[in-house]
């Protein structure tokens, strides 16, 4: 990991945090750092606690233990104008139209209302719903009323973005413009914090990331330097010759074999003791012409499942 990001202040700092509920923990001393100005990815499967803790973040209920800072201040209630928060459920009105609530969400996070209607207009016609503003939100599609939802987290250009599952509703070209809207708001100083269960999405968009099962932490870490870890010394080579000269290499253990045209391909492990640079050393003196050769580096898919079944 760089050195000088393990010297940067902590955008938020979550401390032993724990939380009970009526014979139920719903956090079990939970503890983590996010980096600023970073999207970072909260993971977990449906009832490991993430929402109680983007709650307890958010004010909107107390920790039974521990502390959470954010820019190196205990948080308390003036800190409400750093955060913008999209829930997975829906929190607007229904019955109230989009332009009035969004400036009226926005004014109370103490924006002026001027501001507030220039960013306003700004983000409307960015999400290209300008014409659904006075509209009701009960007669929005449900990603319509996401955009609007994403809008009202975002309008008063918080420091801090908490989006919890956003692409919820959306097609897969407004989910393509919500990550590019992500990544725009992270360039511009925002730190994001990315509850989703779209594994290719934390992928694409998250630097680090910590994944919470059955109330407790269990694993935390930079996703390239995870997904390094993960890796188990599997690879697949397409090749054009006679197999059984590789067959014959006893420091290889064949997963599965492919015939594609007049090219094979095979799955296979390096055994302990046998390097890849060895193997691909022995394969070129045989009458064999290698195609390609590459490493199997699990996905963050494959990462969360095993992880998640290990703890079960």
């Amino acid at each position: 990991m760089d050195s000088s990001r393990l010297k940067q202040k902590a955008m938020l700092t979550i401390k032993n945090i724990t939380k009970q509920y009526a014979g139920h923990k719903a956090l079990d001393n939970v503890s983590f750092n996010v980096p600023p100005k970073e999207i970072f990815g909260l993971l977990g499967p449906n009832g490991a606690g993430k929402t109680t803790l983007l709650r307890i973040i958010n004010q909107i209920i107390p920790s039974d233990a521990g502390m959470i800072t954010i820019g190196g201040e205990q948080l308390q209630a003036k800190h409400t104008s750093t955060i913008g928060y999209l829930p997975e459920e829906r929190g607007l009105y229904k019955k109230m139209g989009v332009e009035e609530q969004l400036l009226y969400l926005c004014r109370l996070r103490g924006t002026r209302q001027s501001e507030a209607k220039n960013q306003l207009h700004y983000w409307l016609d960015k999400l290209a719903i300008s014409h659904l503003k006075q509209k009701k939100l009960e007669q929005l599609s449900k990603g319509m009323q996401q955009k609007v939802q994403f809008i009202a987290a975002v309008l008063h250009q918080p420091k801090l973005i908490i989006l919890d599952e956003p692409f919820t509703g959306l097609d897969p070209l407004a989910s393509e413009m919500m990550k590019e809207n992500i990544l725009e708001l992270n360039q511009s100083g925002a730190t994001v914090i990315l509850s989703t269960h779209r594994m290719e999405t934390v992928e694409e968009l998250c630097s680090t990331v910590v994944l919470i099962n059955k109330s407790a932490k269990i694993l935390e870490g930079n996703v390239d330097e995870i997904k390094e870890a993960f890796k188990n010394a599997t690879y697949t080579i397409q090749y054009r010759g006679i197999s059984k000269d590789l067959r014959a290499n006893k420091g290889i253990y064949i997963l599965s074999e492919h015939l594609n045209n007049d090219t094979k391909s095979f799955t296979m492990t390096i055994r302990d003791g046998y390097t890849a640079d060895q193997f691909l050393r022995d394969t070129l003196h045989q009458n064999i012409e290698v195609v390609s050769f590459n490493e199997i580096i699990p996905s963050m898919n494959e990462i969360f499942i095993n992880t998640v079944n290990l703890t079960n």
